[in-house]
């Protein structure tokens, strides 16, 4: 591609990326994004990426590529043969925090979290992500979470993915507009405890009528 095309690929990049986070993944109208690229070719979306899924997907390769990466560095450093729940989730957690630091980052876990819909299909990895970390992650943490079921196992873990995106989307906006209450590390601690806390709660009996 020539240097000129890399330069527009570059800048659609970065504006689906800031509308997405900031109008909505579906909401944002690809015609604004074009122009916010300062492209007047109304088609120069679909020409690099194809589709509105296609950039979605770059920029979920751009962030989640480098952060599966740093989780794979994470795992290594902890037992093969009895893995610890808290471990695994802080291995989960750490990448996901550490990229509050910058702007990018932010507009990516508020992409994310605007994903849920896909979280139950977690072993299939958008075009271009690299995941193999993550699902190993995910898939030894489904077999330690509570639950004398398989279903309820992969209820919890589910559960834990969808706690983890909302808090962290949630922090992203307390970064760029103000000062959260927790420091950096407090937040990483308090969320990996909630975590956890999801993944080995015990179960309680049914709640049944009561009185004579």
């Amino acid at each position: 591609m020539a240097r000129d095309g890399s330069e527009t690929r570059a800048r659609l990049l970065v504006e689906a990326e800031r509308l997405f986070a900031e109008v909505g993944v579906w909401q944002a109208a690809t015609g604004a994004i074009v122009r916010a690229a300062g492209q007047r070719n109304a088609s120069a979306l679909t020409y690099h990426f194809g589709s509105r899924q296609g950039v979605l997907d770059a920029i979920l390769a751009d962030h989640g590529n480098p952060i599966d990466a740093h989780r794979g560095d994470l795992l290594a450093n902890i037992s093969a043969d009895a893995p610890g729940i808290r471990d695994l989730v802080d291995a989960l957690v750490r990448p996901m925090t550490q990229v509050l630091d910058d702007p990018g980052g932010r507009r990516y876990v508020r992409i994310v979290n605007q994903l849920s819909d896909r979280f139950p299909a977690w072993r299939d990895a958008p075009t271009g992500v690299h995941q193999t970390h993550l699902e190993r992650a995910l898939t030894i943490l489904e077999s330690l979470a509570s639950g004398d079921q398989a279903a309820i196992r992969e209820a919890r873990l589910l559960a834990m993915i969808q706690l983890m995106t909302v808090s962290l989307a949630a922090r992203a906006g307390e970064l760029d507009h103000g000062q959260p209450n927790l420091d950096a590390p407090s937040y990483e601690r308090h969320l990996v405890d909630v975590l956890v806390g999801v993944l080995t709660a015990s179960g309680t009996e049914p709640i049944g009528p009561t009185g004579a």
